[in-house]
C-alpha cells in the first residue's frame, strides 16, 4: 500500500540513534539564530537521539561548549530539519515539552527557499512554541511585510492558556495548511486560522509553495529571556511522532 504521508517519523530505534538522516539534517551553530539565543545547536546523540520508549529527545544541556563555527556557548542543543519538503495538508506531532525559565522548544516550519531568499521571505508557520512555564501555547504565522525593511516580518498569533500547563502532559499539536489558509490545532482542537484574503495587501503570503518541518529546543534568546537558577538541566523536548500527510 502507498503511504498517506510525506512524512512519517515514529522515532522507534533503539536508544541513543541520532535522527535518520534521510529523513532529518541537523542545522548546527552558536550564533544565535537572530534571536540572542545562548545555545549551540549540535549533531550529537546527547542532544538529540531517540531514547529507546518510542520518542526522539531533543535535550538541552548546560556545558561550555564550541562549536565548529568557532563559537563558545554555555548551553547545547539540537534543531533538526526535514530532508523532504511539505506543502498543503496535515502536519501534526506529539510533542512531551519541558518547562523552566528560558527554554523554549518549537515544531514549526520554514519555507524551502531560504538558503536563497532568506528570511522572512522564507515564510515561516510556528505550529507550536512555548517558553518558560509552558502554560500558554502560541501559534503564529511570518512573512514579509513591504513597508519595512527585508529583514522585518509581520507576525499573526494566537497564544492560548493551557491549564496545568503543556508540560504536563503529552499533546498533539498541527496545522491543517491549504494555498489560501491555515489552521491551527491543540489535541484534535482547532483553535487558530489565519486566510490569506485577510491579510493586508502589504504582507507576502510566503505559504504557497514547500516548506520543510523543524525541530528544536532553544535556550534563552529575546522572546523567553535566560535561564534561571531553578531551570533544570539537561532539559528535554520528546517527540513521539511527526507526521505529514496531503
Amino acid at each position: 500500500t502507498v503511504s498517506p504521508y510525506v512524512l512519517d517519523d515514529e522515532f522507534n530505534g533503539p536508544a541513543g540513534v541520532v535522527p535518520d538522516s534521510r529523513t532529518w539534517t541537523f542545522e548546527t551553530g552558536g550564533g544565535g539564530w537572530g534571536n540572542n539565543e545562548l545555545e549551540s545547536y549540535t549533531k550529537r546523540a546527547v542532544n538529540a537521539s531517540t531514547d529507546g520508549q518510542g520518542h526522539l529527545a531533543i535535550t538541552a544541556r548546560k556545558e561550555t561548549y564550541t562549536g565548529a563555527d568557532g563559537i563558545t556557548r554555555w548551553y547545547t542543543s539540537a534543531r533538526i530539519k526535514s530532508r523532504a519538503s511539505v506543502q498543503y495538508g496535515l502536519i501534526e506531532a506529539r510533542i512531551k515539552v519541558p518547562a523552566g525559565a528560558g527554554l523554549w522548544p518549537a515544531f514549526w516550519t520554514l519555507g524551502a527557499d531560504i538558503g536563497k531568499v532568506g528570511w522572512p521571505k522564507s515564510g515561516e508557520i510556528d505550529i507550536m512554541e512555548a517558553i518558560n512555564s509552558a502554560d500558554v501555547l502560541h501559534g503564529s504565522l511570518h512573512g514579509p511585510d513591504a513597508t519595512k525593511p527585508s529583514w522585518a516580518a509581520f507576525s499573526r498569533t494566537n497564544s492560548i492558556p493551557v491549564k496545568g500547563g503543556l508540560a504536563a502532559a503529552w499533546h498533539t499539536f498541527g496545522i491543517r495548511w491549504s494555498a489560501t489558509a491555515i489552521t491551527w490545532y491543540l489535541d484534535g482542537h482547532a483553535y487558530y486560522t489565519v486566510t490569506k484574503a485577510e491579510l493586508p495587501a502589504v504582507y507576502t503570503w510566503e505559504f504557497a509553495k514547500p516548506h520543510q518541518i523543524l525541530l528544536n529546543l532553544a535556550v534563552g534568546g529575546n522572546w523567553p529571556g535566560w535561564p534561571s537558577a531553578t531551570t533544570v538541566f539537561p532539559a528535554r523536548m520528546l517527540v513521539d511522532w511527526v507526521r505529514a500527510s496531503h
